[in-house]
């Protein structure tokens, strides 16, 4: 890095390619938990798998991004969605396969993946 317009470049490449557009605020957002804890437990090839299927199937007003320490690190890696009219979705022990199964059945179908949800520890 030689200049703050470089450093302000790399965040822009990197912010289109992970799919982040600030300016929807009515946008569907999905956040996987990237803190030491998440990454650990194998959150980045779960964000690189919702990344890699939302542009796949083209989805608009999805928004896929990270964060950090969502607070249940027994749990991880964790991802959030959350949707203006249904609130947030929490899903726990995820895999990239099922980050797959979530694009298609939450994401694109409406559907909340049960099984893979916070309420159904215990059952």
């Amino acid at each position: 890095m030689k200049s703050l317009e470089e450093l302000k470049a790399l965040r822009d490449k990197a912010r289109e390619n992970m799919g982040i557009r600030e300016d929807q605020p009515d946008a569907t957002r999905v956040v996987v938990g990237m803190a030491t804890c998440g990454i650990a437990a194998g959150a980045r090839p779960v964000l690189t798998a919702f990344v890699q299927e939302v542009a796949k199937e083209k989805l608009e007003g999805v928004i896929v991004g990270q964060t950090g320490c969502i607070g249940i690190c027994q749990y991880e890696p964790v991802v959030e969605i959350h949707e203006k009219d249904r609130g947030k979705t929490t899903y726990i022990n995820m895999t990239p396969e099922k980050a797959v199964k979530i694009v298609h059945q939450h994401l694109m179908s409406g559907e909340i993946v049960n099984e893979y949800t916070i309420g159904t520890i215990g059952k």
